[in-house]
């Protein structure tokens, strides 16, 4: 027996009630080997994979990471706590955005929070940011639940005039297109803005190129 719109909807605003972040506590606070982040990885973000053989983690996506600026580089095969954080948040970025975009926008994350290099002068620490960031998803959660109930709401009201059969899949296709059409322009934003930092870097480094 086919679900109706309303019995599809709720078991996913219970899903988004249980979804949670990694908390910085929960992380080791001494170097890891590769094996160890990706099993922590694993054990910790298990619940949003979309299937059960879905990999959170793997040796390969490390390598990939590294390679392209996403991650600095272990020191002596060793991960340290700040290696898992940007980690999390390649993991969130990743299937998003282009690896060229997630590099751009670490950039300066990387250079000046990720070391704690005293050098640099008074920064907060990777740990900082990330509770930062992620102190905001309790209200973003709040939020986001309203405005997905608004958008069912109004799709709900959508194709009126035709027959109940029809009526309930073609009102469950509007609301898919509203959240398609929300993650399409928040994804251009985030284009609009990497772009940006890229070309506000440009002129300074022909600046020091012509030195």
């Amino acid at each position: 027996m086919m679900k109706t719109n309303e019995e599809r909807i709720q078991p996913l605003l219970s899903y988004l009630d249980g979804l949670n972040y990694i908390r910085p506590e929960q992380i080791p606070d001494i170097q890891l080997y590769m094996d160890q982040v990706t099993t922590f990885m694993e054990e910790h973000l298990q619940g949003s994979k979309r299937y059960p053989e879905d990999k959170v983690l793997t040796k390969t996506m490390i390598n990939n990471y590294a390679k392209n600026d996403l991650l600095p580089p272990p020191v002596k095969k060793k991960y340290s706590k700040e290696h898992v954080l940007m980690l999390i948040f390649i993991y969130y970025f990743k299937n998003l955005l282009s690896f060229n975009d997630i590099q751009q926008i670490f950039k300066p994350i990387t250079s000046r929070h990720f070391s704690g290099d005293p050098s640099k002068g008074p920064a907060p620490s990777l740990e900082d940011i990330y509770r930062e960031v992620f102190s905001l998803e309790k209200q973003e959660m709040a939020n986001l639940k309203k405005d997905i109930a608004a958008k069912f709401h109004t799709a709900k009201s959508t194709f009126a005039g035709t027959d109940e059969e029809d009526r309930e899949y073609l009102q469950l296709f509007a609301f898919i297109c509203q959240l398609s059409f929300d993650v399409y322009l928040k994804k251009q934003m985030i284009e609009a803005l990497t772009d940006q930092l890229r070309s506000e870097e440009a002129p300074a480094d022909d600046k020091h190129a012509k030195k």
